[in-house]
């Protein structure tokens, strides 16, 4: 059954020869820009341990740019999945479903991931997944090393669903910009937080955001301008956003509909130092 949302649904294809090439796809020093027609079959990625799987690999730890998280958008096709999708035991995940539904298994049971579920899953817990469905699945998948804290517990799995979770509205705002906290807030265990940003048309973030968290952004519904660094840019459902820590960001949404955003962003510990 479905949640009510809408999330942009990645299909990859090709484009036609007669397309022209300019795009507004971009790559600098302080962000990245991938457009949703960068996301075609050409580009998709296969993984081992997957069966019937294709993947568009969004963001990797890369020298001097994304260096906290990879950022993947799953495409199962039914009977397909991974008794091992994760090859890093280190390696905490983090899902949420856009389209169809996955079996999940972890902490000793089957768990089924729908249509606007978020799957959190601790590093050091093996897990499974597998399209037991008749319909593709897709997904979003977030992977990122843990941080460990002496005298800290390891953050413990869940599911909740978009639609279940109360948005926290910004102050002043009569709740035109609102922010989905998937992970509490108030839960230091967490090392990095998944949310969903919602502005109302109109609505703007009014002053550059900066700051030492990195970001991965993902336009799930509608349009906006986006300021990056010293640059406005235009994007829509479908296209991603990559910040480098301490980028100035600032948006408008377009309208006429919302403009909903996934955000990844690491959090609640110290930066690291190049000395010990």
């Amino acid at each position: 059954m479905s949640n009510g949302k809408n999330y942009f649904l990645l299909k990859g294809g090709h484009p036609p020869e007669t397309q022209i090439t300019t795009t507004r796809a971009v790559f600098t020093e302080a962000y990245a820009v991938l457009p949703k027609g960068t996301m075609m079959d050409i580009v998709a990625s296969f993984l081992p341990h997957f069966e019937k799987t294709r993947c568009w690999i969004l963001a990797r730890p890369l020298s001097g740019f994304a260096e906290t998280f990879a950022h993947y958008i799953m495409e199962v096709q039914p009977g397909g999945g991974s008794q091992f999708p994760e090859p890093d035991k280190g390696a905490q995940a983090a899902l949420f479903v856009i389209d169809g539904e996955i079996t999940l298994h972890f902490n000793g049971k089957d768990h089924v991931a729908k249509k606007g579920d978020f799957v959190y899953i601790p590093a050091n817990m093996p897990w499974t997944i597998k399209n037991a469905g008749d319909t593709t699945a897709n997904f979003h998948w977030w992977r990122k090393a843990y941080e460990a804290v002496e005298g800290l517990p390891y953050p413990t799995p869940f599911i909740k669903n978009d639609a279940d979770v109360i948005p926290a509205q910004m102050p002043g705002t009569d709740g035109r910009w609102a922010t989905t906290r998937f992970m509490d807030p108030n839960d230091l265990s967490h090392d990095m937080h998944i949310t969903i940003v919602t502005l109302k048309p109109g609505c703007t973030i009014p002053f550059p955001e900066t700051h030492v968290m990195e970001h991965g952004l993902y336009v799930i519904e509608g349009k906006g301008n986006y300021l990056l660094n010293k640059d406005w840019i235009e994007v829509e459902a479908g296209d991603y956003m990559w910040l480098r820590a301490f980028c100035p960001q600032a948006c408008y949404a377009g309208g006429p509909g919302d403009f909903r955003y996934l955000l990844y962003k690491d959090v609640n510990r110290h930066p690291k130092l190049s000395f010990r």
